[in-house]
């Protein structure tokens, strides 16, 4: 994936992230399981940006 891949991706699961946390509990684990999935997409976003 591209650094504009991952971009938009991370933009797509924050969207969903912040609706689904409106909607039910933020411990619950489908938003626990959003909430992961954003911070390997930022992890994966600025990894790549250090090495550029």
């Amino acid at each position: 994936m591209s650094a504009v891949e991952i971009l938009k991706s991370i933009e797509i699961v924050r969207e969903k992230l912040n609706t689904l946390g409106s909607n039910k509990s933020l411990v619950d684990p489908e938003v626990i399981q959003l909430s992961q999935r954003l911070d390997l997409l930022l992890n994966i976003y600025y990894s790549m940006r250090d090495v550029a």
